[in-house]
């Protein structure tokens, strides 16, 4: 039988395989996440129809003749170019600007998916589309701890600030230096217990020839003194066992802006609203006006990413062509960075893509002549018979 037969079965095999490819990542022009392949073809075995011969006293040397018995698949590997973003506006949607992969968790098996459109379940646990967990590292009292295990991520919707007691009060503004003897300025100042309990203490200012007098319910707390405007006086005064800082207060005429500035101590919050940070940190907002961490995302890369295997669903699983995985926070070096309200979109280039499917259907046609040429060929033998 004639071997340019046998070459021709395998010139449709690797161009059927390379139109299988090609129409796959057609296919999925618009699929999330998704990363394009590539086929790669080599030649197989040839026949050795005359060996090499070296040079001789009477004769050159002769190279060796052979002859080729087809074409073979050598790979299908997988152009990880990072996509293109698209914007979304949901805060649960995030997308890897570099090159790590999200760690979910489905069936008790790890995988790994560039995909970032995510969701939280009823139970506050983030999910893929279909219902994998997306591992990271959770908070404790505000603190993650990256360098544990990985765990589901959750969004715990019943969570609560701690209260916490006032211990420090800023006064800011300017006490008036031309103001009358007699004059009072009263302020009342919120605080808050350990219990989170909220409690009102008013201070009076009152002026008399060598400052302002502060006072409380519980009698006289000190006196505020200055010169040419700049305090004099002590820098702190205890107003109900809570320091009062009074050193940014000044003392220049025509001008009353007495105010409370900042101070710590709130009552105890319930879970409001929550952020994604480039780093992956899921940053909670309480009704107290605290912030905390409440978890962060993690990601994982890959020494080869070209030996994962593809498992469904936009997800990768690890191989031992791939290493270990090697897990981190968004931002840390190697593993890219959190976009929060984007998903990445496919890195299929349609443009490359039908060229590829041009040249797998000519391939394909070329070699299909092959084999009606040798057929033809085969038909002018039995027809030798006759």
């Amino acid at each position: 039988m004639l071997r340019s037969l046998f070459s021709g079965i395998s010139g449709l095999r690797a161009h059927q395989t390379m139109l299988d490819v090609t129409g796959n990542n057609i296919a999925n022009v618009n699929t999330a996440g998704f990363k394009s392949s590539s086929t790669q073809f080599q030649d197989t075995l040839s026949q050795l129809v005359q060996g090499a011969a070296g040079p001789g006293a009477g004769a050159g040397g002769q190279n060796p003749a052979q002859v080729g018995l087809g074409v073979q698949l050598a790979g299908i590997s997988t152009n990880f170019a990072q996509g293109s973003a698209q914007a979304t506006g949901r805060a649960s949607d995030l997308m890897i600007s570099g090159d790590g992969f999200f760690a979910v968790q489905t069936g008790g098996e790890t995988l790994y998916t560039r995909s970032g459109a995510f969701e939280f379940d009823p139970q506050g646990r983030l999910v893929t589309q279909d219902g994998a967990f997306v591992m990271g590292w959770n908070a404790v009292g505000g603190q993650v701890n990256q360098g544990g295990g990985l765990q589901n991520v959750v969004l715990p919707r019943g969570a609560v600030s701690a209260a916490a007691a006032t211990t420090r009060i800023e006064l800011a503004g300017n006490l008036p230096s031309d103001a009358a003897d007699g004059t009072e300025l009263i302020r009342d100042l919120d605080v808050y217990d350990a219990t989170g309990a909220a409690a009102t203490v008013q201070v009076t200012f009152t002026k008399d020839a060598t400052g302002w007098i502060v006072s409380d319910g519980t009698g006289i707390l000190g006196t505020l003194t200055f010169a040419d405007g700049q305090p004099t006086g002590p820098a702190t005064l205890t107003v109900g066992g809570i320091t009062a800082d009074v050193s940014k207060l000044t003392g220049f005429a025509d001008l009353s802006t007495l105010k409370v500035g900042d101070q710590d101590g709130r009552p105890a919050g319930t879970l409001d609203q929550y952020t994604i940070g480039p780093d992956g940190t899921i940053t909670g907002t309480f009704t107290n006006g605290a912030t905390e961490a409440i978890g962060r995302i993690a990601l994982a890369t890959f020494v080869n990413p070209g030996g994962l295997e593809k498992a469904g669903n936009s997800t990768y699983r690890a191989t031992a062509n791939t290493g270990a995985a090697a897990y981190g926070g968004a931002g840390d070096a190697g593993y890219g960075a959190l976009a929060g309200g984007y998903l990445e979109m496919s890195n299929v280039d349609l443009s490359q893509e039908f060229t590829n499917l041009i040249i797998a259907q000519r391939g394909f046609q070329a070699n299909a002549r092959i084999i009606t040429t040798s057929d033809e060929v085969l038909q002018e033998l039995t027809n030798l018979k006759r």
